[in-house]
């Protein structure tokens, strides 16, 4: 099946690029890799008038360093950012976040920023920025905001972006040296759906005491789920195994799935449940490893 007719503009700069979302709105939409928005209007699931390609705009596809963040232009292949030496140094999360993101194929193709853009409650990206309030630049002619991570994923595929703006970077917090950090999944089949999964960092100090910790589930509702009565429990507490088997309890109860073809709700709850088990149990295990 092929798309509805569209028209096309590839501009070079960012510039271009919001002159002509101001002038279409909602009629335009951005592409960045493509891997879901050229299915969805093969399946006229999605009908924009004006299709936006930002493939020629190489000021999005940095990625920088600041002194407490690194920040990911829109146009960041998903392989690049796993492979760089400033991911994997300085927000180790993404990586192992982006190991679960489909094939390789598929992840030289696709972006950051439309992982994020994109909002599928089952992607991980979404996930991490939640876990690590990342902060989202959204850009229209009018200038820039930042919007940060828990308001701007909205729902299945709805984000904060606005019919006149585009996802210009996101800004992911540098993670403490020393945190563990694991991203986990579970999937209907290798490389398939998945059906849930967890963002976590956590940080125990010298006195094996929780000094920080982070945790999202994603897959298990419209939009990445932030453990946040989880790792109120956890801050200051020492790790033990009653526990770790408490808070494990807590973040399964946390979530609010609903019965779905895959899986039922009480599986997805108990998914998140043993994956907080195993972060927990991880960070333990890396702290006694070090001492």
């Amino acid at each position: 099946m092929k798309p509805p007719p569209f028209l096309y503009h590839a501009p070079e700069s960012l510039e271009e690029v919001v002159a002509l979302l101001a002038e279409h709105g909602g009629d335009a939409r951005c592409m960045a890799g493509g891997q879901s928005l050229i299915p969805l209007m093969n399946l006229r699931m999605a009908r924009p008038e004006v299709i936006i390609d930002l493939n020629r705009c190489r000021e999005l596809m940095r990625i920088d360093r600041g002194q407490d963040s690194l920040v990911y232009g829109a146009m960041v292949r998903a392989r690049e950012a796993e492979q760089s030496d400033e991911t994997v140094t300085g927000c180790p999360l993404i990586p192992k976040a982006l190991l679960h993101a489909g094939p390789i194929a598929v992840r030289n193709r696709s972006t950051v920023g439309g992982m994020l853009a994109h909002a599928d409650r089952t992607a991980e990206l979404p996930g991490v920025a939640v876990a690590l309030d990342a902060m989202l630049v959204i850009a229209s002619a009018e200038g820039e905001r930042e919007v940060a991570a828990t308001e701007f994923f909205l729902g299945d595929m709805t984000t904060a972006i606005e019919p006149n703006e585009m996802l210009k970077a996101t800004r992911f917090p540098l993670a403490s040296t020393g945190a563990y950090t694991e991203f986990f999944e579970a999937g209907v089949r290798q490389e398939g759906v998945a059906i849930a999964g967890l963002a976590a960092q956590v940080l125990i100090g010298e006195s094996g005491a929780v000094e920080g910790i982070r945790l999202a589930a994603t897959g298990v509702e419209s939009a990445p789920v932030r453990l946040k009565s989880v790792e109120e429990l956890l801050l200051g507490s020492k790790l033990d195994e009653l526990l770790i088997a408490e808070a494990a309890k807590l973040g399964g109860s946390a979530v609010g799935p609903v019965d779905d073809p895959f899986v039922p709700a009480r599986y997805r709850r108990r998914v998140t449940e043993t994956f907080v088990k195993r972060a927990l149990q991880g960070a333990v295990n890396q702290r006694n490893a070090n001492v």
